[in-house]
């Protein structure tokens, strides 16, 4: 699907958090206590964060990439330039941060059991979204703001005030976010009144749908009336294409109308009417083998940008995502589909 002419164009800018995942397995879950030693199996160290993963998926797909995020001046800070480099990422957008250390996760893998974070958000705090360099940028994607507590000022000011600079330079962006710990700092913000600042300035906005119902206090089980409300919400508030992704149970696709399509940047513009008040559910893709599910979102984020870049209808860029997600997910490269 992914071996088409191509033709040229502006690269795609990804901005937001970045880390290092540590990654194990641990069998019993219930042996973690004060004082007591529980076995674990071997750990993997990778860069995680929307940052690294989006920016690895579009690359492997071909699209020239630049990325902007903060980290630390520390050990950490230069292994996730090492591997940047090593994954052929630029660098130059990284922040430096002399007031915070770089974060990082560590990921728990338990058998049937969804995994378990332990992330400190580090540098990502104080990103300064200001000094991200959006020339010959076509779009900007935008990661997990929930992890940086600074973009989250004053209801998402500086948040919207970056993609408000976007819209300015013609780029059209794009917004995906993280799960909230309901015991965190930003689980107290108004998440409600921040996607109501925030979406009319978004054209693509790819929650999964735990990461809304987190932000929006919702305790409720998977139904395709629930994501199909979440997302109308959310085109009601402004956004221009919504995509929300429910793990096995697929993604919901649903698009505003032309008129608030044209204004969504040069490059959804142009798709405007092709696009228009598309609802449509996407089914996941089957995946024999799984080797992670570390990225899969942004993997499926990936795949949606890429169709928007290459200008594909928005029947085939559902395809792409469930194909993008699913690949990364099996540990496949992207390029080879």
């Amino acid at each position: 699907m992914w071996k088409v002419e191509i033709p040229e164009m502006p690269h795609i800018a990804v901005a937001g958090h970045i880390c290092i995942d540590i990654s194990t397995t641990i069998g019993d879950f219930s042996g973690i206590r004060p004082g007591a030693l529980v076995e674990v199996g071997e750990a993997t160290i990778a860069l995680g964060g929307c940052v690294a993963n989006t920016g690895s998926a579009l690359l492997e797909l071909g699209v020239p990439v630049s990325l902007a995020g903060a980290i630390g001046d520390d050990d950490l800070g230069r292994l996730v330039r090492e591997q940047l480099t090593r994954n052929g990422l630029p660098t130059a957008g990284l922040q430096i941060s002399p007031r915070a250390a770089t974060s990082y996760s560590v990921v728990l893998h338990g058998d049937g059991l969804d995994r378990t974070f332990l992330h400190h958000s580090g540098a990502n705090a104080f990103f300064d979204a200001s000094q991200v360099d959006l020339r010959d940028a076509s779009i900007v994607h935008f990661g997990y703001p929930s992890l940086m507590r600074g973009m989250l000022d004053g209801g998402g000011a500086p948040l919207k005030k970056f993609f408000v600079a976007a819209h300015h330079a013609g780029t059209t962006t794009s917004l995906d976010l993280a799960v909230i710990d309901p015991h965190s700092e930003v689980a107290s913000l108004d998440w409600l009144g921040i996607l109501a600042n925030v979406l009319s300035e978004v054209d693509l906005f790819s929650p999964s749908l735990d990461d809304l119902t987190s932000a929006l206090e919702i305790d409720a089980p998977f139904s395709r009336d629930l994501v199909e409300r979440l997302a109308a919400e959310c085109v009601e508030m402004g956004a221009g294409v919504v995509a929300i992704s429910a793990g096995s149970n697929g993604m919901y696709l649903l698009a505003a109308d032309a008129e608030r399509l044209s204004k969504g940047g040069t490059t959804l513009a142009r798709l405007a009417k092709s696009w228009q008040g598309v609802r449509r559910w996407q089914s996941p893709e089957h995946v024999t083998s799984v080797a992670t599910t570390n990225g899969a979102g942004d993997a499926l984020s990936a795949g949606l940008l890429f169709a928007l870049w290459s200008g594909m209808t928005a029947v085939e860029a559902c395809a792409t995502a469930a194909i993008s997600a699913a690949t990364w997910m099996s540990g496949r490269p992207l390029a080879s589909h």
